[in-house]
């Protein structure tokens, strides 16, 4: 019998370096607890809860985590999904303690580029996880951010982007952040985790015409291929890296 697929082969080529990086980590057969932040509609959490995890979704949208509920009744595993409503810089007052030292893996995905004060969210987070926990960190990469608004006519808006600058002053929201892979790999190690190789996130996924009829299996290969290679990762649309509480 063929071995079964892993979360990297079942779910999309644009997240398949994400999960090719955690399935060392939630395939290794025991059940862990699984801190997600920020993931409130269970796009990672109702897999690894497949997966036989327990995992606790904290985020500041109600409606976010009601479709969490959903998706997790709908797949058959609303025992093993929690959601709580509340911050990522304020951990500490929205989670119980834990009696045994903390989360085995957290996830922080998408949530560094909104939050007031990234340095803050990653203490958080580090300081919800046992020793030797890990954390799964992706966010936007400022590279693939100039490429893609260079490429779709927008130059002024590349420029601003590239010297770290908001693209569209005039928004009634703050901007998101990028971020590049120093600066993401120092903010890790200032929180007191010790931070893996880093990845390119949808190398060339989100370069793809909708239309181009490209096999998924096929781009998913690349993209594994691509995700630890520069130049190519260099200029992907987001970053990871798993980094590990000393």
């Amino acid at each position: 019998m063929p071995p079964a697929p892993t979360a990297a082969e079942q779910l999309s080529p644009r997240a398949a370096a994400v999960w090719a990086a955690l399935d060392p980590v939630v395939g290794a057969g025991g059940r862990l607890r699984v801190l997600d932040v920020g993931g409130g509609s269970g796009i990672f959490a109702v897999p690894l809860a497949a997966l036989g995890h327990e995992v606790t979704v904290v985020d500041p949208s109600a409606d976010a985590l009601a479709t969490l509920a959903r998706r997790a009744g709908n797949a058959g595993v609303a025992g093993d999904v929690r959601g709580v409503q509340g911050d990522g810089d304020l951990l500490h007052e929205v989670l119980p303690a834990l009696g045994d030292g903390g989360y085995d893996l957290a996830l922080c995905h998408s949530v560094l580029e909104v939050v007031d004060d990234p340095a803050v969210t990653l203490r958080e987070i580090a300081g919800a996880l046992r020793p030797g926990g890990q954390v799964s960190v992706a966010t936007a990469n400022r590279a693939g951010a100039v490429l893609a608004r260079a490429l779709s006519g927008h130059p002024v808006e590349a420029l601003a982007l590239l010297e770290d600058r908001d693209p569209s002053p005039g928004r009634s929201r703050p901007a998101r952040r990028r971020f590049g892979p120093d600066e993401l790999l120092a903010l890790v190690a200032d929180a007191g985790l010790r931070p893996g190789s880093w990845r390119g996130v949808a190398v060339v996924a989100d370069l793809l015409d909708a239309d181009a009829g490209a096999d998924p299996a096929a781009v998913r290969a690349l993209e594994l291929a691509l995700a630890e290679r520069s130049p190519y990762r260099d200029v992907a649309t987001g970053l990871h890296v798993l980094a590990v509480r000393e």
